[in-house]
């Protein structure tokens, strides 16, 4: 492979965008991709780092338009239904466990690390795949709103034990210019041999650079303000947590406090499982 120059990288990545809206058949169908467009994302997935040689995820693509539809529901995301592709990223240790368990092993118990490197592999073949396909000229999303409908989205997708949905992905071809976001300033995000906490100074000097990704139509964007949205007391996030652990509880990924926790085996034990 010819190397490519820093130019080249520097534009690759500048050219990303994050895109809800995709050009669809006239009657709003999806456009799905070329067989051999489809077939060399998953080939890029697939080729991504793996913690322990183990590959600790799976994709559930969404092919069935009912299926979409409900997962669109589910995380409060529409464009699910009108990507070319769309995509569910789960950890999965559960694979890793049959394998032992067909090869005459017992499998450990290891919750916490099922979630660390799960969640990890997960993102890492997401990545590959979202890459591949900007290669070939599309533009996706990874969408956090699985949060939104755990529950369901485990019910639907009839995931087991050691199964975790981390995001859903989709990608087309873009129907909408999408604007060039900021990100925080490097010294925020790179550090040297050691943590380096920025000052007061330095966090809102970072803020001012990300206002514009909060945005609205003519409105400026107050990015401290949408991170509360998020992450301040009473926002989304904290809403969501109750429905993540009890969800990595039914899982068999929970590795909190042990009253009233469960592991994969005694999930698995359970009738009807």
């Amino acid at each position: 492979m010819t190397p490519r120059t820093p130019n080249d990288v520097r534009a690759f990545y500048d050219a990303h965008r994050t895109v809800r809206q995709y050009q669809t058949a006239e009657n709003g169908e999806p456009l799905p991709l070329p067989a051999e467009h489809l077939d060399v994302i998953l080939h890029a997935a697939q080729r991504a780092p793996t913690d322990a040689t183990a590959q600790l995820y799976s994709l559930i693509h969404l092919r069935d338009p009912q299926v979409r539809a409900q997962v669109a529901a589910l995380t409060t995301n529409a464009h699910i239904t009108t990507a070319s592709e769309a995509f569910v990223v789960c950890a999965d240790v559960r694979r890793t466990r049959r394998v032992l368990e067909v090869s005459g092993r017992a499998p450990g118990h290891w919750p916490a690390v099922a979630v660390h490197f799960g969640i990890g592999d997960a993102v890492m073949a997401g990545t590959n795949l979202l890459t591949a396909a900007e290669m070939l000229g599309y533009q996706g999303c990874w969408i956090g709103g699985v949060l939104n409908g755990l529950d369901g989205i485990v019910d639907l997708l009839r995931l087991p034990p050691g199964v975790l949905p981390f995001a859903a992905l989709t990608i087309g071809i873009p129907a909408e210019a999408a604007p060039y976001r900021p990100r925080v300033p490097r010294p925020l995000v790179v550090h040297t041999d050691a943590y380096r906490d920025g000052s007061d100074e330095d966090l809102r000097e970072a803020t001012t650079v990300m206002n514009p990704i909060a945005a609205r139509g003519d409105q400026p964007g107050d990015w401290a303000r949408l991170l509360g949205a998020y992450f301040a007391a009473g926002g989304g996030m904290e809403k969501r947590e109750p429905q993540l652990v009890a969800v990595l509880r039914r899982q068999g990924l929970w590795a909190g406090e042990a009253q009233g926790a469960s592991s994969e085996a005694e999930v698995l034990a359970r009738p009807g499982r």
